[in-house]
C-alpha cells in the first residue's frame, strides 16, 4: 500500500481523540516501516542526484538496502516489541508496534517482485506475491481502486471520531496525501 493508506489505517486502529500521545504514537508506527526508503531515496535523489530509475530498479533491490529493509519491515521485531508493549502495558507503545504490525500484514500480500524481507532475523526469504498495490500487470489497479475506497470509508470514521480543528484538519490532509503517491509515481516514471 501507498504510506498514506498506511497512515489512515494505523490511525483508524489505533488512533484516539482523547489521547493525543497514542494518537501519535500510532501514526508514526504506521510511517516506521517506510522511513528507512524515504530518507535512502531522498539521499539519493536529492542530495546525490541519482536518477530515479537507478535508485529503484538497482539500488532498491541491492543487498545493502534490502538489509536495511529486513529490520525495519520483520514480522519478528516487531511482534516482540508489540509483545514488550503488552507486557510493560504503555497504550502508546501498544499502538506503535500495532501499527507498524498492521502495516507489514497489508505489504506482505501487496508486492509482487518488490517485497521485502519480512521473517528477519529468522529468514531472508521474501513473499513474491501474484497482487501488487501498484504494478498494473498483477492487478495493481483494482487493488488501488480498493485501497482508495476503503481510505475513503476510514477517512469517514475519522472524521466523525476526531472533531477538533487540527485533526479535521490533518483527516483532509490525509486524504490530499492520499493522492500524493499518484501524482508522484507519475513524476519519477513519466
Amino acid at each position: 500500500m501507498n504510506t498514506p493508506a498506511h497512515l489512515i489505517f494505523g490511525a483508524a486502529a489505533f488512533a484516539r481523540p482523547d489521547q493525543p500521545k497514542v494518537t501519535a504514537a500510532a501514526l508514526l508506527g504506521a510511517l516506521a516501516p517506510d522511513a528507512s526508503l524515504y530518507l535512502m531515496v531522498g539521499w539519493h535523489m536529492f542530495v546525490l542526484g541519482t536518477p530515479a530509475r537507478v535508485i529503484f530498479n538497482q539500488y532498491y533491490f541491492s543487498g545493502a538496502w534490502m538489509q536495511v529493509f529486513a529490520i525495519d519491515n520483520s514480522f519478528i521485531l516487531w511482534g516482540l516489541l508489540l509483545a514488550f508493549a503488552f507486557w510493560l502495558g504503555r497504550r502508546w507503545l501498544v499502538a506503535f508496534a500495532g501499527s507498524g504490525l498492521l502495516h507489514l500484514a497489508f505489504d506482505f500480500p501487496l508486492h509482487h517482485d518488490d517485497g521485502r524481507p519480512q521473517f528477519w532475523p529468522l529468514s531472508d526469504w521474501i513473499f513474491e506475491s501474484p497482487i501488487s498495490y501498484w504494478d498494473h500487470n498483477h492487478h495493481g489497479a483494482l487493488v488501488g481502486a480498493l485501497e482508495i475506497a476503503i481510505c475513503l470509508v476510514l477517512l469517514v470514521v475519522l472524521w466523525r471520531r476526531f472533531s477538533g480543528l487540527l485533526a479535521r484538519g490533518a483527516v483532509l490532509l490525509a486524504a490530499g496525501f492520499q493522492l500524493f503517491p499518484v501524482v508522484m509515481w507519475a513524476m519519477v516514471f513519466g
